[in-house]
């Protein structure tokens, strides 16, 4: 091998490897604040529930607002539990349930979610 194609390997190699430590980086969980938290142990306990699927982006962007907190949340898989969601009369994702039976529909911000559930948030 001549000195520009060693080059060239070496570039390679070194893109390759900063890609694959960058998409390590992004995959961790980053930490999540004691009042999402708090908030995400309130809504299971006051009987929220979400329903979405693994392919949805608006879920996937819930699910990334809870971070780590989102293990707390009640979900179901639409994918998974198809006639649950139907029973349940879900027409799109993410849909939110409460225990009166009232829902909401798309991405909710903490705080419209912490207020529908009656749950403290800030």
């Amino acid at each position: 091998m001549n000195k520009k194609n060693i080059l060239i390997t070496i570039g390679l190699v070194v893109l390759v490897v900063g890609f694959i430590v960058f998409m390590w980086y992004l995959a961790q969980p980053k930490p999540v604040a004691p009042e999402v938290v708090a908030l995400s142990q309130c809504l299971k306990e006051k009987g929220a529930v979400m329903y979405g699927t693994y392919w949805c982006s608006h879920c996937k962007e819930q699910k990334r607002m809870f971070g780590d907190a989102f293990k707390n949340i009640s979900y179901v898989e639409c994918t998974e539990k198809e006639k649950e969601c139907t029973v349940a009369g879900i027409e799109g994702y993410p849909t939110w349930v409460f225990a009166d039976g009232s829902k909401l529909p798309g991405v909710q911000e903490f705080k419209v979610l912490a207020d529908k559930a009656g749950c403290p948030f800030r």
